[in-house]
């Protein structure tokens, strides 16, 4: 079975992508398994919704891992949909068996977009450098990785999905560009406070958000995050408008 593990930031295009995948026939997709797991570590991290996330989640790492990432499934191929940060101090030898997708967005449209639902993010909260930590742990075991920035995939989503599923090993489906508005069964019980953008959406539109400016008090964690996000982007797939040599 084909098991791929997207590895995203916050207020990406991340459940964009997961719905793209969901579209495929041959997928099952799954919505961030370790919300639970991550927010019962870190009791001082306060996100909305959060009683009726444990309520829906185990908070056994091991379970999850062994019953969702390591589970059986009626498709194929499986798509795990996962922030970065949910890995926090976690032992990361499991997604050596796993296909692992980097998804990284502009640190500073990224922040400006996360501090409407929570205003004071942390590195932590963004997820970027957990995200190259968790890359350089995959390059130093040898583990392929694909990485792939989300104003890439906005520039021309056919020529990126299609790189995309060629560096995975599977076929491509045009059902990947577009997708029904509204909710997913799949959707966490978070989608509600998360999900407005993506659930109007029937495609990969940038949405007016992505202009938002940033509270010049941020501005220290954008320095931080700058970094990161420069030596991931390096790694990432280019848009282009030929489609004809995939």
């Amino acid at each position: 079975m084909k098991r791929i593990h997207l590895i995203s930031g916050p207020r990406n295009i991340s459940t964009a992508l997961m719905y793209s995948f969901g579209n495929r026939k041959d997928t099952a997709i799954v919505d961030e398994p370790l919300y639970a797991t991550y927010l019962s570590k870190h009791e001082d991290i306060i996100h909305p919704g959060r009683e009726d996330i444990f309520d829906s989640q185990s908070q056994n790492a091991q379970e999850v891992i062994d019953k969702v990432f390591g589970g059986s499934y009626e498709r194929p191929i499986l798509f795990i949909k996962n922030m970065a940060h949910h890995l926090d101090d976690l032992d990361w030898s499991f997604i050596l068996e796993m296909d692992n997708v980097f998804l990284i967005r502009d640190p500073k449209q990224l922040i400006a977009s996360f501090a409407q639902v929570i205003e004071e993010p942390t590195l932590l909260d963004i997820g970027i450098e957990i995200e190259y930590r968790i890359f350089q742990y995959l390059q130093d075991h040898g583990k392929p990785t694909v990485v792939i920035d989300s104003n890439e995939v906005l520039k021309n989503p056919e020529y990126v999905l299609r790189k995309l599923c060629k560096q995975l090993e599977i076929p491509y489906h045009n059902d990947m560009l577009s997708w029904k508005k509204g909710a997913r069964e799949e959707d966490g019980v978070w989608a509600k406070y998360w999900y407005k953008n993506v659930h109007q959406s029937t495609g990969f539109i940038k949405q007016n958000s992505s202009d938002r400016q940033l509270p010049d008090r941020l501005l220290p964690l954008l320095n931080q995050a700058q970094k990161y996000y420069d030596l991931l982007c390096t790694h990432s797939i280019k848009a282009t408008e030929d489609v004809t040599t995939i």
